[in-house]
């Protein structure tokens, strides 16, 4: 069997339209598995600045694109008062289907406990929306601790399919990973 070369990178302007080539497959998806809840359409600017700042990556396998996925330094307006500067916070991991199957959160989660204590961070946290136990379970498998669902107080400037919506959020403590 072939080991296959796998490796992450910070996305670069060339791959904005693989970026939302995945982006629209995990909204088709989104579509049949999670119908009351799906992305909406990204700015094209939100990328390029997540980009020029540093703060998308991907994960290749082979060359290949495999996933994709964003982070930031603040959430506030997930977290609310529990936003910190201590921690980093993980968006839309966005799988090429073609690579589906692989258990790429347990490898991002792996990246982000180094990329964190890298930054002298003291959590990686993580959101979802919507109540999908499946997916739950599967972040925590993955080792994050579940903090439970809340509705957002403040949704204005969140992208569409946080309005109205339950959010599950999810933390590591990096003094305990």
């Amino acid at each position: 069997m072939n080991r296959k070369r796998m490796e992450i990178q910070n996305c670069t302007k060339e791959d904005i339209s693989k970026i939302f080539e995945l982006y629209k497959l995990a909204t088709d998806f989104q579509k049949i598995k999670f119908p009351e809840n799906q992305w909406p359409v990204f700015e094209e600017a939100l990328i390029r600045s997540e980009i020029t700042e540093n703060r998308q990556f991907k994960l290749l396998i082979d060359d290949q694109i495999a996933c994709v996925w964003a982070i930031t330094f603040s959430d506030p307006n997930i977290w609310e008062e529990d936003d910190n500067p201590v921690s980093i916070y993980i968006h839309r991991i966005a799988t090429n289907p073609d690579f589906r199957g692989n258990n790429f959160v347990k490898i991002i989660v792996d990246w982000a406990v180094g990329f964190a204590k890298g930054q002298d961070k003291q959590f990686i946290r993580m959101d979802t929306c919507g109540n999908n136990q499946r997916l739950i379970d599967h972040y925590t498998r993955c080792g994050f601790d579940f903090l439970g669902i809340k509705k957002l107080k403040n949704t204005e400037g969140l992208p569409t399919h946080y309005h109205g919506a339950d959010v599950c959020l999810f933390e590591i403590r990096l003094d305990e990973a």
